[in-house]
């Protein structure tokens, strides 16, 4: 039995204490006195500037430097009065459950009411040499590449708080009358640097507190360049693990982000002793303007929304739940296992970066936990869990010049390997026999296939949610019995084969075939994750429980780079690297490194250790002869080919491609065939141009009180949506046997075959748009928005419709039992050819323009530009294929 009881399956909101954008935001302040009375522009490099307005209450805003007649465009800029940045301590929770974290915050303290600007400053290169106090205290470091000048504004944020043990601006001590209600002061440094000719880096220092007293001269207070420790400070907050009083079970507990306070409790009067203050910030706010119109995009892989204008969205990889909303599956979700249905933000590779309507774009770097808030029209406010930011405001005119801003910097995938986009990857598990019984069919059909599939190479248990795999990555031969003729034979038919890892291990004291125990192995080395007592940190995993490996050891590495070489050498060409979403937030790590931080961050070591194997491999591989490439050898001008599902901003820079993990197997909007499009797009919009999913969805209930099973409507159309994104790969499910697949029957076989076809028609433009992604990182499919950001229909646009490039507009039929669709022609696109009849649209029109289209099964609303050379070649093509 997987659970001992029942759960609530109405979990609670996660709250998050944070300064509150409303009336009560803390105010912005400056020297009546000092320079910053007037008007003034400071030089941020040779490309930007800040302007510093002191009306209505002081702002500054960011814009770039205008050339000739070109406008000024403010890139970034804070509401007039408001403090733009702030700080708080809190005591944080986190509920963790098989990959499903919350957050949650208790009351904030310390937080500020003021910030106060003392001075805005640019420096140049005599000044770095000459060590000034100011860059000194912003832990400025110059190098070679610094664009000078550089932005130096710093200040204090304050908190008032209740009479302290003693003050240091007046010499107060405990028990005496202070002329001034004290306050928590800490200095701030905010750094401005030029990065690119389209980036401008900041960063954000808080110093630590000190007691002060409001009566005193703000320009009296401490000075830029020390922080006074008048507390002591706990930089590395411990983390206390206890059982959920909520869910009294082993597989969810409940870990407590906390900091010792015995070494500051006698600093603080008995009344604060009992309410147990935190002793330091280890929260920053960064709050700034936006405006009632303006819309967001991006936040990574997102699956219930495209735009998040008057949502909190938080930035913590996880898994993305079961249903997410739908109902009723949510509810049975979160009733067996806790918080496993999920909701509309959970998501495997969340970004803490968006682009706008306004063109503004913005990212944070490094990995704390962070919640962009989106709820008020006239700001955002961004909170990040630690006690320093940095990132970087983007300069662009467009979405696709932002965007290429953008993935410069976090980093672009490589050009794939031909042969994964040359054909249909057939996702097949059930042995030996059964491959080769369905590849006779498929020749039979005349599909066009790249690669075999095959994720039970290892073997397969049964469980309570299906058939799952045996997490020991070596082949079974009794399942796979005459695996390397098998993969030989397919080879030398052209076909590649691909399997199945993930970075967990399991015990394999059950399993009579075994040849390597992977997990002792790996216990025996050390380089699994820990626990608090030291031990291999055991997670639960529906029936069974698994090991992490710790890939913060370089051992680990390593290690599984030979199990990668192993698979490989028996003649595999690609895999799914899944999961990596699930590292717990109290394990202990080869590093040392903050767990909380290390959580976003694994996604990116997971993707790194497979495409370093990769790279390497390719790099030492002596290129096929022709008698070798005939006996099914692989050239190594081909590649090897990965995908993943979890991510994190930077892991493009890994990752060879992405797919969406386990959609369910129904029409509904959060979590299914809608939601794929979805993630396709808004991902596509985040910096993971190369994505796919699983045609048909994978999540399957087969319950006499639940049934979602995949019907064949569902699953023709799943496949025409898919025939047109970078892979066109099917997936049998968690329960095969309870799913139509495409070896059903031979209206299911015979659409297969059409969809691999069409899929085919494209490749010439398919390999063109996968150089781009790799040079670009624009998507191969694109939310229109990419390239009609004006159009105010486009902007609402969910996953109604999307291109491929430039060229090819797909509007998809996402609901049961329709056979047309409405599509939506954008102002200034010109006119659009349907495909399958000729017929042309928006010809001569001023805006953008709507038709009713038939779209049969089999006849999906495919559009190419009127006179496009792609659309001509793609529509002969089509013909040559013999399906137009």
């Amino acid at each position: 039995m997987d659970h001992a009881r029942l759960n609530n399956p109405f979990p609670r909101a996660v709250p998050a204490a944070a300064i509150r954008n409303g009336d009560a935001a803390p105010r912005l302040s400056f020297a009546p006195t000092s320079k910053l009375v007037h008007a003034h522009d400071f030089p941020v490099g040779t490309r930007f500037r800040l302007r510093w307005d002191p009306s209505l209450g002081g702002e500054v805003s960011l814009s770039r430097v205008s050339s000739g007649d070109d406008a000024c465009r403010t890139m970034w800029e804070t509401v007039p009065g408001v403090a733009f940045l702030s700080a708080a301590s809190v005591v944080t929770e986190a509920d963790e459950c098989r990959g499903s974290f919350a957050v949650r915050d208790g009351r904030a303290r310390l937080v500020p009411h003021r910030q106060h600007v003392d001075k805005i400053r640019a420096f140049y290169r005599c000044d770095a040499d000459a060590g000034a106090d100011l860059l000194r205290g912003a832990a400025f470091q110059a190098s070679d590449a610094t664009r000078f000048p550089v932005l130096v504004i710093t200040g204090l944020v304050s908190a008032k708080v209740s009479t302290p043990a003693s003050c240091s601006c007046c010499g107060l001590r405990a028990g005496r009358r202070a002329a001034g209600r004290p306050a928590l002061s800490a200095r701030y440094w905010i750094l401005l640097e030029e990065k690119t000719d389209t980036q401008v880096a900041f960063s954000v220092k808080i110093g630590d507190y000190q007691w002060t007293c409001t009566h005193a001269d703000p320009a009296k207070s401490p000075p830029a360049t020390a922080t006074p420790t008048t507390t002591p400070r706990i930089h590395r907050p411990s983390l206390r693990l206890r059982l959920s009083a909520r869910v009294q079970r082993p597989n969810s507990k409940k870990t407590r982000l906390t900091s010792n306070r015995e070494e500051v409790s006698a600093l603080l009067s008995a009344p604060e002793r009992a309410e147990a203050r935190p002793e330091e910030f280890n929260r920053v706010f960064v709050t700034y303007a936006s405006s009632r119109d303006e819309r967001f995009y991006g936040f990574g892989e997102q699956f219930s929304r495209m735009e998040f204008k008057g949502k909190r969205v938080p930035v913590l990889v996880q898994e993305q739940g079961i249903g997410r909303g739908d109902q009723p599956i949510t509810f049975a979700a979160n009733l067996v296992s806790y918080r496993s249905g999920g909701n509309w933000s959970t998501t495997y590779a969340p970004s803490p970066f968006y682009m706008t309507s306004k063109m503004r774009s913005l990212y944070l770097e490094g990995y704390d936990y962070s919640i962009f808030d989106l709820t008020k029209p006239d700001r955002v406010q961004i909170q990040i869990y630690g006690n320093s930011v940095q990132g970087r405001i983007l300069d662009g005119d467009s979405p696709t010049q932002l965007l290429t801003s953008y993935t410069e910097s976090t980093g672009r995938p490589p050009v794939l390997p031909r042969w994964i986009t040359s054909g249909a990857v057939v996702g097949m598990q059930g042995g030996t026999d059964t491959v080769r019984r369905v590849w006779n069919q498929l020749q039979e059909y005349d599909v066009p296939v790249s690669a075999f599939w095959l994720q039970d190479w290892v073997g397969q248990r049964k469980t309570s949610i299906g058939s799952q795999l045996w997490w020991n990555w070596e082949v079974d031969d009794a399942h796979y019995n005459g695996w390397k003729d098998l993969v030989g034979d397919l080879g030398r038919s052209g076909i590649r084969t691909m399997t199945y890892c993930n970075p967990c291990l399991v015990l394999m004291d059950q399993k009579p075939n075994t040849k390597r125990h992977l997990f002792e192995e790996a216990k025996k080395l050390g380089i699994l994750v820990r626990d608090e007592a030291g031990e291999p940190y055991m997670m639960p995993n529906t029936v069974f429980d698994v090991a992490m490996l710790d890939f913060t050891n370089p051992e680990a590495h390593a290690w599984f780079k030979k199990i990668l070489r192993g698979m490989v050498d028996d003649g595999v060409s690609g895999w799914m690297a899944d999961f990596g979403e699930g590292l717990p937030l109290d394990a202990r790590l080869h590093s040392g490194e903050d767990p909380v931080a290390a959580h976003n961050r694994y996604p990116e070591l997971w993707a790194r250790v497979n495409r370093e194997f990769a790279d390497e491999w390719k790099a030492g591989n002596v290129p096929a002869t022709a008698e070798e490439k005939d006996d099914g050898g692989i050239g190594s001008e081909d590649g090897l080919v990965f995908f993943v599902r979890s991510g994190f901003r930077e892991s493009s820079r890994w990752a060879m491609l992405f797919w969406e993990g386990d959609q369910m197997v129904s029409w509904q909007a959060n979590d299914g065939i809608k939601s794929s499009v979805v993630g396709l797009l808004s991902g596509g919009l985040s910096g993971f141009p190369l994505n796919h999913s699983d045609a048909g969805g994978y999540c399957t209930v087969d319950l006499p009180f639940l049934r979602y099973r995949r019907s064949e409507e569902l699953l023709l159309r799943w496949m025409e949506v898919n025939a047109f994104t970078v892979v066109f790969r099917t997936h049998e499910g968690n329960k095969p046997g309870s799913n139509c697949q495409f070896y059903s029957s031979g209206r299911t076989l015979a659409h297969f075959a059409r969809c691999a076809k069409l899929y085919k028609a494209w490749d010439f433009y398919r390999a063109q748009l996968v150089r781009e992604a790799a040079a670009t990182g624009l998507p191969v499919a694109r939310h229109l928005f990419l390239h009609y950001p004006a159009d105010e229909r486009v902007q609402a646009l969910t996953y109604q419709q999307f291109l491929v490039g430039t060229e090819l507009l797909v509007v998809p039929v996402l609901d049961k039992g329709r056979s047309a669709v409405t599509a939506y022609f954008p102002a200034g696109a010109g006119a659009w050819r349907h495909v399958w009849t000729g017929d042309e649209y928006g010809a001569g029109t001023q805006g953008g323009f709507e038709a009713e289209v038939e779209a049969r099964v089999g006849y999906p609303a495919v559009f190419t530009r009127a006179g496009s050379s792609v659309g001509e070649r793609f529509v002969s093509n089509l013909r040559d294929l013999k399906i137009l």
